[in-house]
């Protein structure tokens, strides 16, 4: 007979979203099993990315002064590119670079591990290398746990929160996740590069605990996404991220396109003599809020990735504090059914409600139209192009020629680029729109 253990919740998944579910129900006195498939919470993960912090002020007080920080980033920079041409806003802050800080770069090899702490000291029960392989559900169909690989021992439990990673298996099972469509993922593709501390301060203008984070358009050949760099205290995170549909029919491979990436002339000279580290590749869900499965169900609740939780919108590029946030708010939300001695899916609905009136949902409803704008042809494959050029007309002296007017250059670049001024002023106007 299997062997089953009895609590008052099981949270699948050790990343962000599951520790932070895991940490509100154990300080609100409930006895809850945390599953990790790894050895150690983060350690399938190899992403280094920026994390913001804000969502842990109210969970963890005073988080600056313990959470495992590579470099604050104080530097803020988007760039478009063509193969020979860049192009930057970039923006300092010396705010950014005190507490209580607005991003961080960090790994989530050491972040996960760090957040799961908090949970397990809480009085959370953390078991790792530990598969939920299915849901179980009682007469009625109500979830009431998860059975695992561990020679079929089960979890019993009477609300399940799944925190299982994009693509989630549990959603899926319950119901709630339909078939992944491609068009609503991206493939983030990254190489992790070691370079002394010393020359990422002197190369990219920091003090050491400072760092910069950029985020580029262009980078991706024919391919709809984009690319990034950040800096760590000794290596360097650079990657893409691209659309699925579009790479496997272009036949190129992603390691070509940060490949691409790592030899532009205006990224190059910034990591001349570094060395690969790691390389890794994720799905990353990009749909938003139009794409998001249900979140609620009889015994079941659905965080982070899992929930589609992840924003693309451009100028913003989110995800860990929005998982954050959502298990916070699911591990909330089931604390209260539990006191109420209902987890039904009404008993749960609180979660939704929630997450609809903070950021989470909040920005994300928002902002649902902004990956159409970002990855439509235009965006993608010609205004990189258009600004660099209108750019160079602008800054390239041609005398005895006079300068050109403003207008005139930005028509000819525009037609250059098949590009009329009504689109322009209307993918600017529709930008405002959407940002505003």
């Amino acid at each position: 007979m299997a062997e089953v253990t009895e609590v008052d919740a099981v949270v699948v998944g050790a990343g962000p979203a599951g520790s932070a579910a895991a940490l509100a129900l154990a300080r609100a006195g409930r006895s809850v099993v945390l599953l990790e498939r790894g050895p150690f919470p983060g350690s399938k993960n190899v992403y280094g990315g920026v994390v913001y912090g804000r969502v842990l002020d109210g969970i963890v007080p005073r988080w600056w002064e313990e959470v495992p920080v590579e470099r604050w980033v104080v530097r803020r920079s988007t760039m478009l590119v063509t193969p020979t041409q860049s192009l930057s806003v970039d923006y300092r802050s010396a705010a950014w670079g005190e507490a209580p800080y607005n991003g961080m770069t960090t790994l989530r090899c050491h972040f996960d591990a760090w957040l799961a702490a908090k949970a397990t000291d809480a009085g959370a029960r953390l078991v790792t290398s530990t598969v939920a392989t299915g849901l179980v559900r009682d007469g009625t169909g109500r979830v009431v746990g998860v059975r695992t690989d561990r020679a079929g021992a089960e979890v019993h439990a009477p609300v399940v929160i799944a925190c299982d990673g994009v693509n989630s298996f549990l959603a899926k099972e319950a119901g709630l996740l339909p078939p992944a469509a491609a068009s609503h993922h991206t493939l983030g593709v990254k190489e992790v590069l070691d370079l002394p501390a010393g020359a990422i301060n002197e190369r990219f203008g920091v003090q050491d605990h400072e760092g910069v984070d950029v985020e580029i358009l262009g980078c991706t050949r024919d391919i709809p996404g984009g690319g990034f760099l950040y800096t760590n205290a000794d290596t360097v995170s650079i990657g893409v991220v691209v659309a699925l549909p579009q790479l496997a029919a272009s036949g190129v491979r992603p390691e070509e396109l940060v490949a691409d990436l790592r030899d532009h002339p205006g990224i190059a000279p910034l990591l001349r003599g570094a060395s690969l580290r790691e390389y890794a590749a994720h799905l990353i869900p990009e749909g938003g809020y139009d794409t998001m499965p249900e979140l609620v169900s009889d015994g079941l609740l659905i965080a982070g990735d899992a929930g589609a939780m992840t924003l693309a919108a451009g100028l913003w590029l989110e995800g860990v504090n929005f998982a954050i946030g959502s298990g916070d708010a699911a591990g909330r939300a089931a604390a209260g059914a539990l006191a109420a001695g209902d987890c039904s899916a009404a008993g749960l609905a609180s979660y939704r409600a929630d997450l609809e009136g903070q950021f989470v949902l909040a920005d994300h409803k928002r902002l649902r139209k902004a990956p159409a704008l970002v990855l439509s042809e235009r965006v993608q494959q010609r205004y990189p192009g258009l600004l660099c050029d209108l750019a160079e007309g602008m800054f390239t002296v041609t005398n005895p020629t006079p300068k050109p007017g403003g207008l005139r250059l930005t028509r000819q670049v525009a037609a250059g680029h098949g590009v009329r001024l009504r689109q322009l002023a209307g993918d600017t106007l529709r930008g405002l729109r959407i940002f505003g």
